[in-house]
């Protein structure tokens, strides 16, 4: 029981880690056409799940 909830939320960490990767690579002219901002990539990363 414990180990799953500490994968599962390593799991969810990676996905955001990655999600918020990608998004950091992206430009500001892209990122504003999906409605996010730089200072925002975090938030919008941790709420992908």
């Amino acid at each position: 029981m414990f180990l799953s909830v500490v994968l599962s939320g390593l799991r969810r960490w990676l996905r955001a880690r990655e999600t918020a990767r990608q998004l950091m690579a992206l430009s500001d002219r892209e990122l504003s056409d999906i409605g996010v901002a730089r200072h925002d990539i975090a938030h919008v990363a941790r709420q992908g799940d």
